[in-house]
């Protein structure tokens, strides 16, 4: 059944690694992260379910796992998914079956993922928003981009957008299929930085990193400049060799990871002060992109403005007002220095506290102090 299954799975274009115990799944699983894996319940050595067990935590698994036996059970299959198996399927095997379950545990994986970065970063559109002449020059310049593997880096103030625009060239690239992963350099965790972007090999548990978990498609690393010292010749040599050790492992992990790095500081300065790595800033600095703030390019307003407006009241069901001339104009006049963040933040405040269909000057000129 392994032998089949390999051949028909990779006529369908998939990489198939076999196990014939749970030995050598341990070992595959610590080489590198599978995106999913067929698991049967008699094995020779442990059981299928022992083996989900050291793979689950809280009942979650970190990759979608297809439990199948000839000798199942309901209660099996009950404790399947309560450890977090995504599906149960019984033989004899439905190829045709088969093929649909792995599709959909694929796609759900993904979309859990891309969920998780929305949640995290708060970033619900698909492309940065506005029609003047540079932000049409940005998306011209990202679409250009999108097709190679060079690392990119984006500069801009606070809340101008960086993660949108990253995961725009990340959905206009060979990558979009596979994840986008983001990560907040500034919320590492401090006494062990490098754990969540490589990961951690303990006892041979496996915990994936970042790095691991965005094989194959993007990593977006904001707040680039706040990286440690050590994590950051860390990050350069997994980039260099496309390879990394784990914490605490032994064996080198192979990584496929289009890098896109983002700050709103000045990383020239960061580098002369001796605080970041020039070797990594040249390495990730191959392509500069630089996203204005909101000050610089008003003309978009009115466009940002219905894009916000009709994304709370689809997204959150909040009632929909129009906007008065005069607090159109009041918004002109404003500098935003939260630029589009603040913006986005203040449309849905409006529409939360407002209780009129129409949104005021005075309103505006209230709610911006």
């Amino acid at each position: 059944i392994r032998e089949l299954l390999s051949e028909i799975l990779s006529d369908e274009g998939f990489q198939v690694q076999l196990a014939e115990n749970a030995a050598e799944a341990r070992s595959h699983r610590s080489r590198a992260r599978p995106d999913l894996v067929l698991l049967d319940i008699w094995m020779p050595d442990t059981d299928g379910i022992s083996l989900l067990k050291e793979w689950s935590v809280d009942g979650q698994v970190d990759v979608p796992v297809v439990m199948m036996s000839g000798h199942g059970t309901v209660e099996t299959a009950v404790e399947a998914t309560r450890l977090g198996a995504y599906d149960f399927i019984e033989k004899p095997l439905s190829i045709a079956k088969l093929l649909i379950t792995i599709q959909r545990a694929l796609e759900v994986a993904n979309l859990q993922q891309e969920n998780q970065g929305l949640r995290r970063g708060a970033v619900p559109y698909a492309e940065p928003i506005g029609r003047s002449r540079v932000m049409e020059q940005l998306r011209a310049s990202v679409l250009r981009l999108a097709p190679h593997k060079t690392a990119v880096f984006i500069t801009g103030d606070s809340g101008t957008g960086k993660e949108v625009l990253a995961r725009y060239l990340h959905q206009r690239s060979p990558r979009a299929s596979n994840p986008f992963i983001a990560v907040g350099v500034a919320g590492l965790a401090r006494e062990n930085p490098d754990a969540e972007l490589f990961g951690t090999e303990v006892d041979g548990h496996v915990t994936y990193g970042s790095l691991e978990q965005a094989n194959g498609g993007t990593l977006f690393l904001k707040d680039i400049a706040d990286m440690d010292p050590s994590t950051q010749a860390r990050l350069l040599s997994a980039l260099e060799q496309q390879s990394m050790l784990r914490v605490g492992g032994r064996e080198t992990v192979s990584i496929d990871v289009r890098i896109i790095a983002a700050t709103r500081k000045d990383l020239q300065e960061e580098v002369a002060q001796g605080r970041f790595r020039d070797d990594l800033y040249y390495h990730l600095n191959v392509v500069p992109l630089h996203v204005p703030a909101l000050r610089d390019r008003l003309e978009d307003l009115d466009e940002l403005l219905a894009s916000y407006l009709d994304y709370f009241v689809r997204s959150e069901g909040l009632p929909r007002r129009d906007l008065a001339s005069g607090a159109r104009a009041r918004m002109r006049e404003y500098h935003w220095p939260g630029n589009v963040r603040e913006l986005r933040n203040l449309v849905q405040r409006l529409l939360i506290l407002g209780n009129t269909d129409t949104i005021e000057a005075y309103e505006i000129t209230q709610a911006l102090g």
